[in-house]
């Protein structure tokens, strides 16, 4: 009987959309759902892709002969994983990231890692120069499988109200029965 009513009638229940300015509330805490485990692949990958070269994060060898025994994953992979987790409570109805500020990497983080976060909302704001959108200040606190925390951050984000958002064309139609 999944997705009807008692008449057999389709309802049409809306997904998730994500927050929107007025729905953050300074001192809560959004324990993200989703974790992501970061490769090796990865971890190459970022390092091509960014033009990172130090031997440290792709040369298994060099590694071993660090404090840290083999190769490390790249610290700004680390916060774009953590930032994208992030993204469905805090981000999702974003205009734009404004900025990262107090960013620490307290512990390292190696391939096989599973990342997790949560993030603390800290400020919010109606802007004062863009109607219909608002400033939300959360702090990010990423941690790995065993809970150690490997990252944390304060970021900026410029938010859509819920009556400033962006709206399909057809959203305001009525939906068919």
């Amino acid at each position: 009987m999944s997705g009807s009513d008692e008449q057999g009638e389709r309802r049409l229940v809306p997904g998730w959309e994500g927050r929107y300015l007025e729905d953050f509330r300074v001192g809560d805490v959004y324990r993200h759902a989703n974790g992501r485990t970061v490769s090796e692949t990865d971890n190459t990958w970022f390092s091509l892709l960014t033009n990172n070269p130090h031997p440290v994060h792709s040369n298994a060898d060099y590694a071993s002969r660090t404090e840290f025994g083999r190769p490390l994953v790249v610290s700004s992979l680390t916060l774009a994983i953590v930032t994208g987790l992030s993204v469905d409570d805090v981000s999702r109805n974003a205009v734009a990231n404004l900025g990262w500020d107090e960013v620490r990497l307290p512990a390292p983080v190696f391939a096989g890692d599973t990342l997790y976060a949560e993030s603390e909302v800290l400020e919010t704001r109606p802007s004062n120069s863009r109607p219909g959108q608002g400033v939300v200040r959360i702090r990010t606190r990423g941690f790995n499988q065993r809970g150690e925390t490997v990252i944390t951050y304060e970021r900026t984000v410029l938010v859509y109200t819920r009556a400033g958002r962006p709206r399909a064309a057809d959203a305001e139609a009525t939906p068919p029965r």
